[in-house]
């Protein structure tokens, strides 16, 4: 079986000394030639080393051209694709990927968190269990896939919980979808749902603004009229502050207004509370609930489906499919 393996730095790439200083230096050959009893896998690997960034710099236009770089392989037989990343935009840069992707082969985003030149670097065994769950039949029609640390997650619900421990990625909302144990992927649940958008022909400006204590809404009001779509991370199930609900209300008769929860967790209610500010309140003033997505897979959502010209009033029902 062949699978691609694509490079764009990040730490996994890095390398410097022990005391700090690690930047972008290690080509994809060099990391995958670095994976202790990669032959036992007996994988035609085919490698493409792409881009030498840490993720922070990362860009859409980045990761479009990655998908593109990804179909050219597929059209030449891959089977499945590694990815390769910095990890500070793992969970957005594997979303975008997710929404895009319409082909069955899966790919696989990785990194690390430990670089090479670190005691207990696990940039190895992730690109290892990466590859492995890539070669897996049960991978197909899933779309984009997270994994690390021996665990498998859907890229719609996948998050970096923690700045520097090796086991900084989760799924709060529904957990991982399965493990990779003994050189195989073992896929325990799949994700109910997916949606493909195409590929973004322009670049929308799209926002988000958190909620946090004592913020009047003067700010959001100057913030939102730059923008051409907002996402609001609101405190607890959807709440704002009362001095917020104008400035809400007039920017969602302009441009699309999400309302997502700032939490890490749960989902967005629409009908629990009424008082002014509250999610049901915000909803009557056409903000649309997020659901379970997180503010970063909202705006990231509302991003492509802007640019590909979706019209205002699918954007509840694309909404309401994807939260």
């Amino acid at each position: 079986m062949r699978v691609a393996v694509i490079g764009l730095g990040g730490t996994i790439a890095m390398t410097g000394p022990p005391e700090g200083g690690a930047i972008p230096a290690l080509s994809a050959e060099q990391l995958v030639a670095a994976i202790p009893g990669l032959s036992g896998l007996g994988l035609d690997i085919v490698i493409e080393s792409r881009l030498q960034l840490p993720g922070a710099s990362l860009s859409i236009a980045d990761v479009v051209g990655t998908l593109e770089a990804i179909e050219q392989h597929l059209d030449a037989g891959a089977e499945g694709v590694v990815v390769m990343q910095g990890t500070d935009t793992i969970e957005e840069t594997s979303y975008l990927l997710d929404l895009l992707h319409r082909r069955p082969e899966p790919i696989v985003v990785t990194g690390a968190m430990r670089n090479p030149s670190l005691a207990g670097a696990d940039g190895p065994g992730n690109l290892l269990a990466a590859l492995v769950t890539a070669a897996s039949p049960e991978a197909r029609e899933l779309g984009c896939l997270v994994v690390m640390s021996d665990e498998i997650h859907a890229a719609s619900r996948v998050r970096k919980a923690h700045s520097s421990s090796v086991s900084a990625f989760t799924s709060p909302t529904g957990g991982p979808l399965g493990y990779v144990t003994e050189r195989r992927a073992y896929l325990m649940n799949k994700p109910p749902r997916r949606l493909t958008l195409p590929a973004p022909a322009r670049e929308p400006r799209v926002g988000i603004y958190h909620a946090s204590l004592g913020d009047d809404g003067d700010l959001l009001a100057a913030f939102a009229e730059r923008l051409d779509g907002l996402v609001v991370a609101a405190f607890g199930v959807g709440h704002v502050a009362e001095s917020w609900v104008p400035h809400l209300e007039a920017a969602a008769r302009r441009i699309p207004v999400v309302l997502a929860s700032r939490t890490g967790a749960g989902s967005t209610a629409v009908s629990t509370y009424a008082f002014p500010g509250s999610e049901s309140d915000l909803i009557g003033r056409r903000l649309i609930p997020a659901g379970h997505l997180d503010p970063f897979k909202s705006r990231l959502l509302l991003h492509v489906a802007l640019a590909s010209g979706v019209a205002r009033e699918e954007l509840d029902n694309i909404f309401a499919l994807m939260g």
